[in-house]
C-alpha cells in the first residue's frame, strides 16, 4: 500500500511529509496482531519483556506525540527526543534533505522540539504502553551544557524505562567534544551523582557517533565499563561518508542517515561489543531496511536494534514486515530465539 503512496507523499517536502505522519498516527488507534512464532523475536532487555527487538530511534518522535501508536504498529519500543530543557526552533529550514536512489536522509534539525515542560505534560497525560526510551540533550546557545543534560534528567527519570544522553549529534557545534575523556567523565559522574540523589536505578544510555577511530571506540568503551553505563546505542548519523552518494542532495550540510551507514553502524557495534562483551546492552542503529539488516546488526552484538530513516521509504508497516522477515531467518537459521543470535559474528 505504501508503495503506490509513496511518490504521492515524496512530492512534500520532507518536514512537511514528517508532519503529516504524526497526525496520522495520533488518528490510529488499532493494535497490530502479532505475527505466528513471535515468541521467536521477544527479548528481555534491562528486566523488561519486549514483544520485538525493533524499535524506533529518536528523532522521529522528537515531541513526544505518538509512542503509542507506534507501539500499535508493532515496534517492541520507541525512543522519543532529542528533548532539551528550552524550546528550540533548530536550524533554519530547509533542513531535511531526501536521497531516494540512496535510500537516505540528510537532517540538519539542530534539536528542534517544544521543550522539557511541555513534553513532560504530555508523557505525564499518555501512559506510555511499552518500553519508552527518552533522549535528551543541551540547548544551542546554553552556557552550560552539563547542566542542561541534568535539568532534563530530573525532569523525565521517573517517566522512562531509559534515558539517553546524545553526545553525538552533528547538528549542535561542538556535542561530540563530550567523547572526549575529561569532558565524557565529567558529564557521567553528574549524572550518576543525581541519579544517587534521586533514588533513581533507571539505567542511562550513551549515544556515540559513527565517526569514532579505533582509538576513540577503546577509550570510550572503557568508561563506559568504569562507569558503569548500562546501554551504548550505535550510532548516530554522520557528516561524512558522502563519496559514492548518487543524489545531488549528498552536498547539503548536516548528518547522513540510512543505508549508506550501514555499515559503519555495523563494524562500530562489532568493534565496540568485542571490548564490553555482555557487561553493556547495545542498541545498533543506522541503515536497518529489513529482516536481513536486523539480524546482521544482532549477530555483530546488538541487543536491540532501532531504525527511522527505513521507515521513511518502506512506510509504517515496517515492523510488522521485519518481524515477519526475522522470524523466519532465525527458524532457518536453528535458533529458538533471538538472544541465542546475539555476538555470534564476532
Amino acid at each position: 500500500m505504501f508503495n503506490i503512496l509513496r511518490p504521492l507523499v515524496f512530492k512534500f517536502s520532507p518536514e512537511v511529509a514528517h508532519s503529516l505522519a504524526i497526525k496520522a498516527l495520533k488518528l490510529n488507534n488499532i493494535s497490530y496482531s502479532k505475527p505466528k512464532d513471535s515468541h521467536i523475536i521477544e527479548t528481555t532487555f534491562c528486566g523488561k519483556i519486549l514483544p520485538s527487538p525493533i524499535g524506533v530511534a529518536a528523532g522521529f518522535d522528537k515531541n513526544a506525540e505518538v509512542y503509542n501508536p507506534l507501539l500499535n504498529l508493532g515496534f517492541g519500543f520507541v525512543e522519543v527526543g532529542t528533548i532539551t530543557p528550552n524550546p528550540q526552533f533548530g536550524n533554519p529550514k530547509p533542513r531535511v534533505f531526501r536521497l531516494e536512489e540512496d535510500e537516505a536522509l540528510i537532517n540538519r534539525l539542530g534539536f528542534n522540539n517544544s521543550g522539557s515542560d511541555e513534553i513532560y505534560q504530555r508523557i505525564k497525560e499518555n501512559n506510555k504502553k511499552g518500553f519508552l526510551g527518552i533522549n535528551i540533550g543541551p540547548n544551542k546557545d546554553s552556557s552550560d551544557r552539563i547542566e542542561d543534560y541534568l535539568i532534563c534528567f530530573r525532569k523525565f527519570y521517573n517517566l522512562a524505562d531509559y534515558i539517553t544522553i546524545n553526545i553525538s549529534s552533528p547538528n549542535t557545534e561542538n556535542l561530540r567534544d563530550f567523547h572526549n575523556q575529561n569532558e565524557l567523565n565529567s558529564l557521567i559522574d553528574k549524572l550518576k551523582k543525581e541519579k544517587r540523589e534521586l533514588n533513581s536505578e533507571i539505567p542511562l544510555a550513551l549515544k556515540v557517533s559513527p565517526d569514532l577511530n579505533d582509538d576513540q571506540i577503546n577509550e570510550v568503551s572503557k568508561i563506559i565499563l568504569e562507569q558503569n553505563i548500562e546501554i551504548v546505542i550505535i550510532s548516530n548519523t554522520t557528516d561524512k561518508n558522502r563519496e559514492n552518494l548518487k543524489n545531488i542532495n549528498k552536498l547539503e550540510k548536516g548528518g547522513l542517515s540510512g543505508k549508506p551507514i550501514e555499515k559503519i553502524s555495523n563494524e562500530a557495534i562489532s568493534k565496540f561489543y568485542k571490548i564490553l562483551k555482555s557487561k553493556t546492552k547495545i542498541i545498533g542503529v543506522g541503515g536497518v531496511s529489513n529482516g536481513n539488516d536486523v539480524f546482521e546488526k544482532i549477530t555483530r552484538g546488538a541487543n536491540l536494534v532501532q531504525l527511522y530513516t527505513g521507515m521513511v521509504y518502506r512506510g509504517p508497516s515496517i515492523a510488522l514486515k521485519i518481524g515477519n522477515e526475522l522470524i523466519d531467518l532465525l527458524k532457518n537459521k536453528g535458533f529458538k530465539n533471538i538472544s541465542e543470535a546475539i555476538g555470534t559474528k564476532n
